[in-house]
C-alpha cells in the first residue's frame, strides 16, 4: 500500500513537457504504470487527446474495454484515473482543443481526428502494415510522446502512389515535380 501511495504521489508530480513544435496537444511525460498497463494492446495515448468524461467512461468500463477485459486493481484504477483527469483535454485554462466527447470515447472517431485524416483512403486502414485507425505510431513514430507533426510523418508500407499523395502533401513534399507526374500518368 505504501508503494502505491508513493507511486501515486510520483504520478501527480510529473512535470509537463513543453509543446511539440507547432503542435496543439500539450504532451505530458507518461508514467510507467500507465504505459505498462495500457501499451500491451495499443500505444499509451496522451491523456490530452480525450476530455475528462471520455477518460472517466474508459476507466469505469475496463471490464469491457473495446471487447477486452482490462480489469485492474481498484487502487491502480484510482491512481490512473486521477492522473488522466489531471492531464485530460478539458478544464479551465488548459487551452486544449481536444475537448469534444467523441463517439464511443474513441480518439479515432473524434471530429478533429476525422478532419485530419479525411484524405486517407479507407483501404489504407486495412493494410497489414497499418491494421487500424487506432494504430497511430505507424505514421506518427513519436505518438506516445505526443508528437503528431505532419513534417515527421512516416509513410506506411504497402501504399500505392495515389495513397501516398496525402502523406506527401502533409509533409510539404508534393510540389511541382509531382504535379508533372500526375499529368504524365493520369492520376
Amino acid at each position: 500500500m505504501k508503494r502505491m501511495i508513493s507511486l501515486g504521489l510520483g504520478l501527480m508530480l510529473l512535470p509537463l513537457s513543453a509543446l511539440a513544435s507547432g503542435e496543439k496537444l500539450r504532451a505530458v511525460k507518461l508514467p510507467e504504470p500507465y504505459t505498462q498497463e495500457c501499451s500491451g494492446c495499443h500505444i499509451a495515448y496522451q491523456p490530452g487527446l480525450l476530455p475528462d468524461k471520455a477518460w472517466q467512461n474508459i476507466m469505469q468500463g475496463l471490464a469491457e474495454h473495446y471487447g477486452t477485459d482490462s480489469t485492474l486493481e481498484p487502487e491502480m484504477v484510482q491512481l490512473l484515473r486521477t492522473w488522466l483527469l489531471a492531464n485530460d483535454a478539458t478544464g479551465e485554462g488548459k487551452g486544449r482543443r481536444f475537448t469534444e466527447l467523441p463517439p464511443e470515447d474513441r480518439i479515432s472517431k473524434a471530429y478533429w481526428y476525422e478532419r485530419k485524416h479525411r484524405k486517407i483512403d479507407a483501404a489504407v486502414w486495412r493494410l497489414e502494415s497499418v491494421k487500424s485507425r487506432a494504430n497511430c505510431e505507424v505514421c506518427h513514430e513519436r505518438a506516445e510522446e505526443g508528437v503528431y507533426s505532419e513534417k515527421e510523418l512516416t509513410i506506411p508500407n504497402g501504399l500505392s502512389e495515389l495513397q501516398k499523395r496525402p502523406f506527401l502533401k502533409a509533409k510539404g513534399k508534393y510540389g511541382k515535380e509531382h504535379r508533372k507526374e500526375r499529368f504524365r500518368y493520369g492520376f
